[in-house]
Protein backbone atom coordinates (compact mmCIF):
# COMPACT_ATOMS: atom_id res chain seq x y z
CA UNK A 1 0.00 0.00 0.00
CA UNK A 2 1.02 3.36 -0.83
CA UNK A 3 1.87 5.67 2.24
CA UNK A 4 0.06 8.93 2.25
CA UNK A 5 0.36 12.37 2.98
CA UNK A 6 -1.67 12.92 6.83
CA UNK A 7 -2.21 16.45 5.89
CA UNK A 8 -3.86 16.27 2.34
CA UNK A 9 -3.80 12.64 1.54
CA UNK A 10 -1.64 12.56 -1.61
CA UNK A 11 0.41 9.27 -2.12
CA UNK A 12 4.34 10.27 -1.30
CA UNK A 13 7.44 7.79 -0.77
CA UNK A 14 8.37 8.56 2.81
CA UNK A 15 7.55 10.89 5.71
CA UNK A 16 4.11 11.72 6.89
CA UNK A 17 3.68 14.76 4.60
CA UNK A 18 4.44 15.77 1.59
CA UNK A 19 5.69 18.81 -0.20
CA UNK A 20 2.86 20.86 -0.46
CA UNK A 21 2.00 20.68 3.21
CA UNK A 22 5.33 21.68 4.91
CA UNK A 23 7.08 24.72 5.30
CA UNK A 24 10.22 25.55 3.91
CA UNK A 25 11.87 23.62 6.68
CA UNK A 26 9.78 20.55 6.11
CA UNK A 27 7.26 21.35 9.35
CA UNK A 28 3.91 20.87 8.72
CA UNK A 29 1.75 24.37 7.52
CA UNK A 30 -0.42 26.06 10.02
CA UNK A 31 -4.26 24.84 9.55
CA UNK A 32 -5.02 28.58 8.51
CA UNK A 33 -2.46 28.10 5.12
CA UNK A 34 -3.41 24.49 4.55
CA UNK A 35 -6.91 24.99 4.76
CA UNK A 36 -6.73 28.12 2.02
CA UNK A 37 -4.85 25.87 -0.35
CA UNK A 38 -6.93 23.15 -0.13
CA UNK A 39 -10.12 25.33 -0.64
CA UNK A 40 -8.97 27.31 -3.57
CA UNK A 41 -7.48 23.83 -5.33
CA UNK A 42 -11.01 22.41 -5.24
CA UNK A 43 -12.28 25.23 -6.49
CA UNK A 44 -9.41 25.42 -9.31
CA UNK A 45 -10.29 21.45 -10.14
CA UNK A 46 -14.30 21.41 -9.39
CA UNK A 47 -15.65 24.77 -9.82
CA UNK A 48 -18.82 25.89 -7.60
CA UNK A 49 -18.84 28.45 -4.88
CA UNK A 50 -16.45 28.89 -2.07
CA UNK A 51 -18.75 28.07 0.46
CA UNK A 52 -19.03 24.13 -0.78
CA UNK A 53 -15.62 24.10 -1.07
CA UNK A 54 -15.17 25.10 2.71
CA UNK A 55 -17.24 22.48 3.43
CA UNK A 56 -15.96 19.89 1.02
CA UNK A 57 -12.56 20.41 2.39
CA UNK A 58 -13.66 20.45 6.09
CA UNK A 59 -15.06 17.31 5.65
CA UNK A 60 -12.26 15.91 3.66
CA UNK A 61 -10.02 17.04 6.64
CA UNK A 62 -11.86 15.12 9.32
CA UNK A 63 -10.54 12.28 7.16
CA UNK A 64 -6.85 13.14 7.76
CA UNK A 65 -4.80 12.14 10.49
CA UNK A 66 -3.02 15.57 10.78
CA UNK A 67 -6.65 17.86 11.08
CA UNK A 68 -9.45 15.26 12.69
CA UNK A 69 -8.40 17.05 16.17
CA UNK A 70 -8.33 19.99 14.93
CA UNK A 71 -10.71 22.70 16.83
CA UNK A 72 -12.37 24.43 13.24
CA UNK A 73 -12.69 20.70 12.00
CA UNK A 74 -14.27 19.04 14.96
CA UNK A 75 -16.39 22.58 15.22
CA UNK A 76 -17.75 21.86 11.66
CA UNK A 77 -18.97 18.19 13.06
CA UNK A 78 -16.14 16.50 11.69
Amino acid sequence: MTPKCESCGMPIETGRYCGYCVDEHGALQDFETRFERMVRWLMRERGGTRAAAEQATLARMATLPAWRDHPKVRAAGG
